[in-house]
C-alpha cells in the first residue's frame, strides 16, 4: 500500500521542464566569450611583458616572441632612474591601505549610524549621500585642489589620501547590509547588559558586517590603486607619485622623446607587476564575500 502510494504521488506530482541541451550549451558559450573578454588584457599584457623592444612592435601581439626578456625587462624595470620605480610602488602601497582603511572605518560609523540610530534630519543626509553616489570623482578634484592648496597639503601624501577616505558608496553598502544583518534585538540585549553605544558597536555590529567590511575596503582599495587624475593634480614631485602617474611619466618620455621606444618595454613590464597586488588581494580577501552571500540565507 505504502508503495503504490508514493508511485501513486510520484506520478501525479509535475514534473520540472529538463533543461534543453541548447540551453545549456548557449549559456556556457556565453560565459567562454564573457572568460575570453576579460581575460584577453591581461594574457596580453604577460605576452607584452616577456618580449624585447624590437618583439613588441615586431611579432604577433598575442603569443611569444623569439627572445624571452622577462627577467631583463624587471631588471631594467627595478634599475632604471636609480630604481624609483621601488618609491612609486610603496607610494600606491601607502595611499591603498591607509585609503582603504581609513574609508572602511568612517563608512562602517556612517552606515551604522544611518541603519541603526535615530536622529534628527537622518533621511535627508542620507539622500543627500545617494546623491553623491552619482557625482563622478573626477569632477571634485579640481575643487579639492583649491581646498587642499588652501589648507597647504598639496604635493604631500595627505592630499592623496584624505579625499579617498569619503567613499559615499561604501557608506551606502555598509548602510543596506547593517540594516539587514545586524538584528535590533542583539542590539537592545547589549545595551540592557550595560554596553555604551561604542561598545555596541565594536562588539555586536562590526562583526555581523565583517563581510560588507571587506567587500568595502577591496573596493576602496583598489580604487585608491588604480586612481590616476587626483594624484596626478595634487603632486608634482616624482618621489611621491604612486605607480599610475610615475609609469604615465615614462610613457611621455618615451613617446616625446629622451630614449624613444627604449623604455616601453619597461613600462609593460611595470604594469604587469603593478596589477600583482590586486590580484593577490583579491585571492585573499575572496573567501569573506563568499562568506556574506549565504549569511542572509541562515537563521
Amino acid at each position: 500500500m505504502d508503495g503504490t502510494s508514493t508511485r501513486d504521488r510520484a506520478a501525479r506530482a509535475p514534473r520540472r521542464p529538463a533543461r534543453s541541451g541548447a540551453g545549456r550549451i548557449a549559456s556556457h558559450a556565453v560565459m567562454a566569450v564573457m572568460a575570453v573578454y576579460f581575460l584577453l588584457p591581461f594574457w596580453w599584457l604577460l605576452v607584452a611583458a616577456t618580449k624585447n623592444n624590437d618583439g613588441l612592435f615586431g611579432s604577433q601581439p598575442l603569443w611569444f616572441g623569439g627572445d624571452f626578456s622577462l627577467f631583463g625587462n624587471l631588471s631594467d624595470l627595478f634599475s632604471q632612474s636609480d630604481g624609483i620605480y621601488l618609491k612609486w610602488l610603496r607610494n600606491s602601497a601607502l595611499y591603498s591601505v591607509v585609503s582603504g582603511f581609513g574609508a572602511t572605518a568612517v563608512a562602517a560609523l556612517a552606515g551604522y549610524a544611518f541603519a541603526k540610530l535615530r536622529f534628527p534630519g537622518r533621511n535627508a543626509l542620507f539622500a543627500t549621500l545617494l546623491g553623491l553616489i552619482m557625482v563622478p570623482m573626477t569632477a571634485l578634484v579640481l575643487p579639492t585642489y583649491l581646498l587642499m592648496s588652501e589648507i597647504g597639503l598639496t604635493d604631500s601624501v595627505w592630499a592623496v589620501i584624505l579625499p579617498s577616505l569619503l567613499n559615499p558608496f561604501g557608506v551606502y553598502l555598509l548602510r543596506v547590509y547593517a540594516h539587514d544583518s545586524v538584528p535590533d534585538e542583539m542590539l537592545e540585549a547589549a545595551r540592557i547588559d550595560g554596553a555604551g553605544e561604542l561598545r555596541v558597536f565594536l562588539s555586536v555590529a562590526l562583526p555581523a558586517m565583517r563581510p560588507a567590511l571587506v567587500t568595502v575596503l577591496l573596493f576602496t582599495m583598489v580604487a585608491t590603486w588604480n586612481n590616476f587624475f587626483l594624484p596626478l593634480v595634487m603632486l608634482s614631485n616624482d618621489d611621491l607619485f604612486p605607480l599610475t602617474v610615475g609609469l604615465r611619466t615614462w610613457y611621455m618620455s618615451a613617446t616625446i622623446g629622451n630614449g624613444g621606444q627604449a623604455l616601453f618595454s619597461v613600462i609593460v613590464a611595470g604594469s604587469l607587476v603593478a596589477i600583482i597586488p590586486l590580484i593577490v588581494a583579491f585571492l585573499l580577501l575572496q573567501r569573506y564575500w563568499r562568506g556574506g552571500l549565504t549569511l542572509g540565507s541562515l537563521k
